[in-house]
């Protein structure tokens, strides 16, 4: 893995490049299609998956790529690129800034690298193994805190019912922000919240952002507490208030 510095460059380059495509169509009038999930999709999305796609095949023509809309391709080699072209498309279509751009990469099965383009808020976090996590090109960490009752607890998606792991950190966190998707991950890596809390996530949402939370010194976890992409939940933590955030959630 001696060329991460290298492959981790042109991450943050493909990914400054894709999301300048999607602020050319953000706060501006486009379609918006459904999916059969009954999630939003819009041309953004295809044309910066579509952007990031090319340049990772012209670059590393033997690399896997995975993305949300356009599945997968050339699927065996040790390394796969895993492609969210816009997270949080909802914030997207409502012109809302809190939306990113994510790309992840495994090599041998394992996530390494993690880059979070931010476009609309001028902000990009990135990491890879070894080589720490950065915010707009300075080094970034989690916070100090250590008491849930000092904690700021983030989170994209507030479920409806009145019980649940989400509630008991919220009742004894000092507060909480609802904070959009992928954004709320990068805020507890660099330092400005201390827990983020996802009931639902996919692969392509948890590849690039597991890499960026052990380089920034957190936690990323699914609700059992397993360190994975695969998982289909996602709790980062700034590591100091892991087993406290565990011990709510079980």
């Amino acid at each position: 893995m001696s060329d991460l510095a290298s492959i981790l460059e042109f991450a943050v380059g493909t990914a400054r490049q894709a999301g300048e495509l999607t602020r050319h169509y953000f706060q501006t009038d486009f379609q918006i299609d459904i999916k059969a999930d009954s999630s939003p999709v819009t041309i953004a999305d295809r044309e910066s998956e579509q952007l990031m796609r090319r340049l990772i095949a012209e670059k590393y023509p033997t690399h896997s790529i995975l993305g949300e809309e356009y599945g997968e391709t050339n699927p065996g080699s040790s390394h796969r690129w895993i492609l969210d072209p816009i997270d949080g498309t909802f914030s997207f279509v409502r012109g809302v800034p809190l939306y990113g751009v994510m790309m992840g990469l495994e090599i041998e099965g394992q996530a390494v690298l993690g880059v979070v383009n931010f476009p609309a808020l001028g902000e990009i976090v990135y990491a890879a193994q070894g080589q720490g996590c950065f915010l707009n090109g300075k080094p970034t960490h989690v916070s100090t805190v250590s008491q849930l009752s000092d904690a700021l607890v983030v989170s994209g998606n507030v479920p409806k019912g009145a019980d649940g792991p989400f509630w008991r950190i919220h009742q004894q966190a000092k507060a909480f922000r609802g904070w959009s998707d992928c954004y709320a991950h990068t805020l507890v890596a660099t330092g400005r919240a201390e827990i983020a809390l996802d009931p639902e996530m996919n692969l392509w949402d948890n590849a690039a952002l597991l890499p960026i939370l052990l380089e920034a010194g957190g936690t990323f976890t699914d609700y059992q507490g397993q360190t994975t992409i695969y998982g289909e939940s996602a709790i980062s933590t700034n590591g100091l208030l892991f087993e406290q955030v565990m011990a709510l959630i079980k």
